[in-house]
């Protein structure tokens, strides 16, 4: 049997790798899928490190082997991946990205930020501060060191059109049509400034990952990475 190409499956912002678990089962007849927790998410190590997109990026290269490999990333995970496939061509084949916010300017910072307040999310809505506690070792930390994260996107955006112009590799940018946090107008100058770019609307989709159909997202996701020789 031929080798399974790897492909590395990147989370969210204040999510972890346990959010891919309906999907993995779909995919691993075609790839090698890896995943993992960036760094104080989930149940990887806490650091005294602030969060960071180059952090997340070497989080990747310390867990893939040698070979090149393609990634997934969902919201905050396609930024990652795109700034790792601008960083590292060499080891990064194809990307694809999930409802990535690309329009990073102090304003819509500031606007995501109002979201991390632990003390309003346990009042507000309980439930999900439940999913947030048992999903990380300390949920109130990675709140805080999210809304860091953003603050610093909103004074430099990392992945600008005339960034986003200089990555070689083909990538496919995927919005639903019913999220509320990506707006389609970002999503298409994205798409636009790509050399290889391909962009994808999913219908009836809206932004949590846990309201998106695995199988729907399955059968982009293989579509994307087999068609074709793999690069």
């Amino acid at each position: 049997m031929d080798k399974k190409h790897p492909l590395v499956l990147l989370h969210g912002a204040v999510g972890a790798k346990s959010q891919f678990v309906d999907l993995i089962p779909l995919l691993e007849s075609y790839f090698e899928v890896i995943t993992l927790d960036f760094e104080g998410h989930g149940t990887a190590d806490l650091t005294d490190r602030p969060f960071k997109i180059g952090h997340f990026v070497e989080n990747v290269l310390n867990i893939v082997g040698p070979e090149k490999f393609d990634v997934f990333g969902y919201s905050m995970g396609g930024y990652v991946a795109l700034y790792l496939a601008l960083h590292h061509p060499e080891r990064v084949g194809r990307v694809f990205t999930l409802a990535t916010k690309f329009d990073w300017t102090l304003a819509t910072a500031e606007k995501e930020v109002r979201l991390l307040d632990a003390d309003k999310i346990l009042q507000k809505t309980p439930h999900y501060a439940q999913t947030l506690q048992a999903m990380h070792r300390d949920w109130r930390m990675v709140l805080e060191k999210t809304r860091d994260l953003l603050i610093g996107l909103g004074q430099q955006n990392l992945l600008t059109p005339d960034i986003l112009a200089q990555i070689t590799q083909p990538v496919r940018i995927a919005i639903g049509d019913r999220d509320s946090m990506v707006s389609l107008e970002e999503t298409i100058t994205a798409y636009r400034a790509l050399q290889l770019g391909e962009l994808q609307i999913l219908p009836a989709i809206p932004h949590p990952f846990d309201k998106i159909s695995p199988s729907l997202l399955a059968d982009a996701i293989i579509q994307f990475f087999t068609r074709g020789n793999w690069a």
